[in-house]
């Protein structure tokens, strides 16, 4: 930490490990609620008597929103001082998380988290762009997805059992207070100014290849379409399979924090080796863990799939965000980025909510098994093409940028 001009506040070191955290809880608190989807979604089930599609319904609204919002923030990020529309956001969703404590019927608390959602997605979008402007990208994407597996594994393990003690309001306190916390951190983090743009040989001088970028945004939104649809309903659907909820609750929560191990990884390689085989074996991982609950009647396999499944999702997206980031240093891509993250986010428990049915889980994995083959195929030419581009191995004895 070191001293700002500016009333003699400390700042972490802009690209240091504590401004990583900084920014962690920066680009978490407008979309924490994701991290606590299926508490959110059983809360609303177990003590609203919210059906399977109002509760999947608000959740989307509420990615939905964050979708909208993202998309306001990639012009916002270069034009307006990102400090003072990051108070400005917190706030109001400090006030829209306490408003929704009051909100018992669906229809109401859809609209609210819409409007939740806009606010926290420009929140997380300008968030994203700051995120971008550090010197490598990769380990700050990979800290907000550590921050995000730990508290939300927290929050997965714990607030089940208050919802069902004290009601859903517990669910948006929880989120509240994340708000707080994030508050009192924003006056430490740096300036962060865009970044001065760099060659990339894989483009042209002053020009984005907007082919590679495309696909990567494409298999950002499958990725998150197909995790998130079956995660948002995992609590259902292991109670389907005959499993108690002391054992749901505490299984998913400790295979999010086992599963921060994949940003850790992320943290520990970022420019140090390159992104080809990294993504396909991960990808590997998570098809075969996703495609494990079709034995969830087993406690064991369900253990295996939520751990693989965990460390694949924490893995991956530090990865494709940071590929993203290359193509922007201004972190303009990276923002975008976090548009087609959310609108997959949004997707995948609205199309879960109509999968379902009756219950049909198996369908409802099958999908998402599809969803991340494709994901796959569409991130492997601008994965190999950023390792034949840009990447370089680092002498040895010296540190890779």
């Amino acid at each position: 930490m070191k001293a700002t001009a500016r009333g003699g506040l400390p700042h972490a070191a802009p690209d240091g490990l504590l401004a990583c955290v900084l920014l962690a809880f920066l680009a978490t608190a407008g979309l924490f609620y994701v991290n606590i989807m299926p508490a959110l979604v059983a809360g609303l089930i177990d003590g609203l008597g919210f059906s399977n599609r109002q509760a999947g319904l608000v959740g989307s609204a509420n990615v939905y929103g964050a979708a909208c919002g993202a998309l306001v923030a990639v012009f916002l990020v270069r034009r307006l001082p990102w400090r003072r529309v990051e108070v400005v956001a917190l706030l109001l969703l400090l006030t829209l998380d306490l408003i929704s404590t009051l909100v018992t019927n669906a229809g109401p608390l859809i609209a609210l988290r819409f409007v939740h959602g806009v606010v926290g997605g420009t929140s997380v979008g300008v968030g994203l762009g700051v995120m971008a402007r550090t010197a490598i990208p990769d380990r700050a994407f990979g800290m907000l997805l550590t921050v995000q597996y730990g508290a939300g594994g927290l929050g997965i393990m714990f607030l089940p059992g208050l919802a069902q003690q004290f009601g859903p309001k517990v669910l948006f306190l929880a989120l509240a207070g994340f708000t707080v916390v994030t508050l009192i951190m924003l006056p430490f983090l740096a300036a962060y100014p865009p970044r001065e743009q760099t060659a990339v040989p894989i483009r042209e001088p002053g020009r984005i290849r907007r082919g590679p970028l495309i696909r990567t945004l494409v298999a950002v939104f499958l990725f998150q379409a197909a995790n998130m649809g079956l995660s948002a309903f995992i609590i259902p659907l292991a109670r389907h399979y005959g499993l108690a909820d002391p054992f749901i609750s505490g299984t998913i929560g400790v295979a999010n924090w086992i599963g921060a191990l994949g940003s850790i990884a992320v943290i520990w390689m970022a420019g140090r080796f390159g992104r080809t085989a990294p993504i396909i074996g991960v990808l590997i991982l998570s098809v075969a863990g996703t495609a494990a609950f079709l034995r969830s009647d087993l406690g064991l396999v369900f253990i295996v799939a939520n751990v693989s499944t965990a460390i694949a999702w924490s893995f991956l997206i530090p990865y494709f965000f940071g590929m993203c980031a290359d193509f922007d240093p201004a972190g303009q891509s990276a923002t975008l980025a976090g548009f087609f993250s959310k609108m997959g986010l949004a997707s995948g428990p609205a199309a879960a909510a109509l999968l379902l049915g009756q219950n049909n889980y198996a369908l409802l994995i099958g999908v998402s098994l599809i969803g991340l083959v494709v994901c796959g195929l569409a991130v492997i030419i601008p994965a190999r093409l950023l390792d034949a581009g840009r990447y370089r191995p680092a002498p040895a004895g010296s540190a890779a940028g």
